[in-house]
């Protein structure tokens, strides 16, 4: 363990008083978390950045998809941090507009990328192969540790030798891969994220409701071991060693684009992102907390509906983040410095804390921005 990952600076004041603060929060209120990518680097699994260097090399991609996914990067040109996830979402609005044309019959039903025309198969069959990149850079050996000790630490006894009943957790979690889910299985831990079955299963968000859950995992944009089979959007779970008639085309259901395309009533992203907006809104006369570890508050619809839950709450939400920034900057910045809210967010930044009127700034990098470290924090080390 290096010296950066070192808690004692964190039981000095104003530090050790912020820490109080998170704790008292997570004891006293219903608790969600939000994840994001931040959160599985610990176990191995590439950040976006080095997610899209992997995923545009890839074998995965014919010719075609190539051609596509470069015309695309082209048209960001050198935009600030353009991604994997950027660059897939602008291609699965293309596809909605060609599959648009065609469903229509328009006299042109190619859509124009970089100089060049291109069909919906063309579209689809790259949208395809660019998830089946992404997945593949998630295979091999992965680390569960962290995140065992992080489910430990959310779902243990308030106090010791007592059991006291609590509201079920719940998890937003915008990442693809299954570490939460892993976790939660292998700590004992009842969840649901919307599939029954087992191993082979299908799409059921009735199990969000069952009773004895402990936790519900919001898979917001897919999961690399959801499929979804010719003329059914909703996700199967298939074990790897089957070999369906009705699932040789079966396609790696993740989503991250920002259409609204497929916002269909049934669609199961419509019907995660009810069920997220629902998590974030305290019920009347009740308190919530909401975590943010690991998220770059890249994604501006999941900062609205943040923000909106924050402004409709009257203080009846309280969110808590742990940035890798060393200060409040773009969404934290515009929270930190809201009047009306200001007093709701709790920032853990890399140099400092802020929340309110009150900044407290650091000479040095504070541990608490990674999330192996919040994980201690949270077991009750200092």
């Amino acid at each position: 363990m290096t010296t950066n990952d070192d808690l004692s600076v964190l039981n000095e004041k104003p530090f050790s008083t912020a820490v109080e603060k998170f704790e008292k929060l997570l004891i006293q209120t219903d608790r969600a978390f939000l994840i994001g990518a931040g959160c599985s680097k610990c176990a191995g699994l590439p950040l976006t950045h080095r997610l899209t260097e992997i995923s545009t090399e890839s074998d995965k991609l014919d010719k075609s998809s190539k051609e596509i996914l470069s015309d695309i990067k082209g048209l960001f040109g050198n935009g600030k941090d353009a991604q994997i996830e950027d660059f897939l979402s602008e291609l699965v609005d293309m596809l909605a507009i060609a599959e648009r044309r065609v469903e229509r019959e328009a006299s042109q039903k190619k859509v124009l990328i970089g100089g060049k025309l291109y069909s919906a198969k063309q579209l689809r069959t790259a949208a395809h192969q660019i998830k089946q990149s992404i997945s593949k850079a998630f295979e091999g050996d992965v680390g569960v540790k962290t995140h065992r000790a992080f489910v430990r630490a959310v779902h243990r006894p308030v106090r010791v030798g007592k059991a006291v009943p609590r509201p079920i957790v719940d998890y937003l979690v915008l990442n693809y891969d299954k570490l939460i889910e892993d976790a939660l299985g292998l700590e004992r831990i009842p969840y649901s994220d919307g599939i029954d079955g087992g191993v082979t299963g299908w799409w059921s968000p009735d199990t969000f409701d069952r009773d004895n859950l402990e936790a519900r995992v919001f898979k917001l944009h897919g999961s690399v071991d959801w499929y979804e089979a010719a003329k059914d959007s909703c996700p199967r779970r298939i074990a790897p060693n089957l070999k369906l008639e009705e699932m040789q085309d079966k396609r790696i259901l993740i989503w991250p684009a920002s259409t609204k395309y497929r916002e269909a009533q049934l669609d199961p992203f419509a019907q995660l992102a009810e069920r997220a907006r629902r998590v974030i809104r305290p019920s009347p006369g009740s308190q919530r907390v909401l975590v943010i570890c690991g998220y770059s508050f890249r994604d501006a619809h999941i900062n609205i509906e943040i923000d909106k839950a924050l402004r409709d709450s009257v203080g009846n939400l309280t969110v808590i983040v742990f940035s890798s920034e060393d200060e409040p900057v773009g969404q934290l910045k515009g929270w930190n410095e809201a009047v009306e809210i200001r007093d709701q967010v709790l920032i853990f930044a890399k140099r400092g804390f802020f929340h309110g009127d009150e900044s407290n700034c650091s000479a040095q990098d504070l541990p608490w921005w990674k999330f192996e470290n919040f994980v201690r924090l949270l077991g009750g080390e200092r």
